[in-house]
């Protein structure tokens, strides 16, 4: 028994390799097809549930915006809106668009800028519109109040509420001022959003009258510093109206030439993109010796500053310790170390080039594949534009969406003592609703100053009292729609390329309009399984939204340890969300090209890349360098063109612009760089689906298929020529021939 187990027994030896070569494979490579042609026409629907299930969320998305269309009002973010609830500029007051408050030191204690904004700056004073913000001080001085004065020769009836009756002597001016019925002073103020802001500037010139004014409390020193503490962070967090202008006014200037600048960096990003089918070779290979290069001149740089520190005898010793980080630059040891650390890197790159260069080649192989892929379609560089409208979609309906439920419900008022300082207005806590178009002061004559102010918005209803989790919704439906998008992108033109890559006979044998073919089969048999790898990569999104929510409310709060957990738990998090990209990416290819479910296809493209993953690695580092190369090409190229053109070094004759006439020159320069940069990431994005889409077609080439007659390989001759392999076929028929 032992002899035939383990020595002379055939059975045995073949007992031992077939268990071996199990061992080796956990999972069996691809199975030759005979029927398999590209992308697989006869499929099915996949992962029909989650299909539903977005269904179901984008029709509760679209029910919400409904609500939010119908209970919101966005002109109270548009619009301001005065003490009765009119707004501002529309209706009645439609000559009127500007808001002015009467005792501005009672909003000048905002904390919170933007909840400001959406409750329309609102605070317990009188706000009424006016045509004009007032632009020079004015205050009521104490020889006003002097019983019988016409309030009529004291006030503005422009700044006064327009129920107000100013030429009779009832109300008196006293009466007036303490039921806000007209501002008892005027400071310079300055539009903004439509409302009077104080003039921070004009705030230094006080004139020396309003030290008569009975109405202010302490100095009027104190009263100007805290109304300019309390406005100055409303004030600066808008752009100036004179610089918007000015920006927009050189925009209206220069949008020929910004437009010329983007079409200029499209071309440049084609005629990159095609021309790495030629010189591919040479620019990575010149930018791998680059690098080389680089290393040896460190090494060399290294050995001479450790030489010049040596025969000086600049050691560690003779400076010890010191938090002088430059000091250490003059001392051979630290030098020394250089020189290792540089002379190891440099020994790593030499023996990964030597070890990897067929791996390289293969790169390079497969990088010239995608330029020629693009050529023959052409349309699938213009796909980015279907995304980014799609993705514009998606954003402006969410905007849309946020801002309606913010302004949604109807606005409640409440009874307001406007001068809490008279003892009788005591029982007045701002609980009791009213209605600013009814009510009258004649309910309350214990208390003159009592008005009727907005507060808020109704939050009493159902529909408000959830719209928190309306806003939740909103957000939470955006992100995912958003990667939905991304990924029927990346679907279709996993499916274009692919049947470029399994046509025997290219161009002929590729089909009429694969990027729409690809794009039909991705929404009508995969929409499920797009929408399933878009929920897993939102719930890793909502996750970091959440814990970046959880670190901006305790930062405060947090000691050196809860920082170092917080860092790493994002770390993680974001390299979880990387890892989802990188899966979600291949299996996107797989279901394009198997129809398979999104579970099956991440599964299949991750054991696949898994078998190869050096090849991985070479390839998607080699990509990345040639990419970051284009792109650094591109925006830097326009960048610098577009520079010397705006700031005037460059001058076209007879072109009717000119760059002294523009107020910001680094604006329109600012606008083509960001453009060229977006131009070039949708071009480039093309480009780096189409490498992936390839080189998973080619593993599956390889494992599929040994270059017979009946399992002929579908990769190019350039790569067959670097793998040492041949199709037996194409050597019968040049032997016939």
């Amino acid at each position: 028994m032992s002899k035939g187990g383990t020595g002379g027994d055939p059975g045995g030896t073949w007992l031992k390799k077939h268990k071996k070569r199990k061992i080796r494979t956990p999972r069996q490579a691809a199975q030759y097809d005979h029927n398999f042609k590209g992308p697989v026409k006869n499929r099915g629907c996949t992962d029909i549930i989650c299909c539903i299930l977005f269904l179901l969320v984008i029709i509760g998305y679209i029910v919400v915006g409904v609500l939010a269309w119908i209970y919101g009002d966005p002109r109270d973010v548009l619009y301001a809106r005065n003490s009765t609830g009119w707004f501002c500029g529309v209706g009645p007051n439609k000559d009127r668009p500007n808001l002015l408050y009467f005792d501005v030191l009672k909003c000048a204690m905002s904390v919170n800028v933007m909840a400001s904004v959406l409750n329309g700056f609102q605070c317990p004073t009188t706000q009424v519109c006016v045509k004009e913000c007032p632009s020079e001080f004015w205050a009521v001085q104490i020889q006003s109040y002097v019983t019988g004065v016409i309030p009529a020769t004291v006030f503005n009836p422009d700044y006064c509420v327009p129920s107000v009756n100013l030429n009779n002597t009832e109300p008196s001016v006293s009466e007036i001022v303490h039921r806000e019925l007209c501002p008892f002073m005027l400071i310079p103020t300055t539009p903004v959003l439509g409302r009077c802001f104080p003039d921070i500037a004009a705030l230094g010139n006080i004139p020396k009258d309003f030290e008569n004014v009975p109405a202010l409390s302490g100095s009027v020193n104190d009263t100007v510093a805290l109304i300019k503490n309390g406005t100055g962070g409303i004030i600066n967090s808008f752009n100036a109206k004179d610089i918007a202008t000015r920006i927009f006014a050189d925009f209206a200037s220069s949008w020929p030439w910004i437009i010329l600048g983007l079409v200029i960096a499209m071309l440049v990003s084609l005629l990159f993109l095609l021309l790495l089918r030629f010189t591919a070779p040479v620019m990575v290979w010149v930018l791998i010796f680059g690098v080389l290069a680089a290393g040896a001149y460190g090494i060399w740089h290294c050995a001479w500053e450790y030489q010049n520190y040596k025969q000086n005898s600049a050691t560690i010793t003779t400076i010890g310790f010191t938090t002088n980080f430059q000091s250490y630059l003059e001392v051979q040891e630290t030098w020394l170390a250089f020189l290792i650390i540089l002379c190891i890197v440099e020994g790593i790159l030499l023996l990964t080039l030597i070890f990897l260069r067929t791996r390289i080649l293969i790169a390079i192989a497969l990088i010239q594949e995608s330029s020629k892929a693009i050529s023959y379609m052409m349309s699938a560089l213009l796909y980015p534009v279907v995304t980014f409208v799609l993705l514009l979609v998606c954003v402006a309906y969410w905007g849309a969406t946020a801002l309606y439920l913010a302004t949604s419900g109807s606005p409640t008022y409440k009874v307001v003592a406007l001068n809490s300082t008279m003892s009788n207005c005591s029982g007045i806590d701002g609980t009791k609703n009213c209605d600013p178009l009814n009510f009258t002061s004649s309910d309350y004559p214990n208390c003159t100053s009592a008005s009727c102010i907005f507060i808020n918005y109704n939050s009493t209803d159902p529909f408000r009292k959830n719209l928190q989790y309306l806003q939740i919704y909103n957000a939470v439906a955006f992100l995912w729609c958003v990667n939905f998008v991304i990924a029927l992108g990346q679907c279709t033109l996993a499916g274009a390329f692919a049947s470029y890559y399994w046509a025997f006979e290219k161009p002929s044998d590729i089909p009429m309009f694969p990027l729409f073919g690809g794009f039909i089969r991705s929404l009508r048999y995969h929409l499920g399984s797009l929408a399933f790898g878009a929920l897993i990569l939102t719930l890793v999104q909502i996750m970091r939204i959440i814990l970046e929510y959880i670190d901006q409310k305790t930062k405060g709060s947090q000691n050196s340890c809860a920082r170092f957990i917080m860092c790493c738990l994002k770390c993680c998090l974001w390299c979880l969300e990387k890892f989802i990209k990188f899966i979600n990416r291949n299996a996107y290819i797989m279901i394009a090209i198997y129809g398979k479910n999104f579970c099956v296809s991440a599964k299949n493209a991750f054991q696949l890349l898994m078998r190869n993953v050096i090849r991985v690695v070479v390839l998607d580092k080699v990509t990345d360098l040639l990419l970051f190369f284009g792109k650094l090409m591109v925006v830097g190229g326009v960048g610098v063109l577009s520079f010397f053109f705006f700031s005037g070094r460059i001058k076209l004759p007879g072109s009717g612009f000119r760059s002294e006439n523009l107020n910001y020159y680094w604006m329109p320069i600012i606008t083509v760089v960001l453009g060229s940069y977006l131009i070039a990431h949708g071009f480039f994005s093309v480009y780096n689906m189409c490498v992936d889409t390839l080189f998973l077609c080619f593993l599956e080439d390889l494992e599929r298929n040994d270059g017979s007659a009946e399992r002929p390989y579908f990769m190019s001759k350039g790569l067959m020529k670097i793998l040492n392999k041949s199709n037996k076929i194409q050597k019968k028929q040049k032997a016939k021939d």
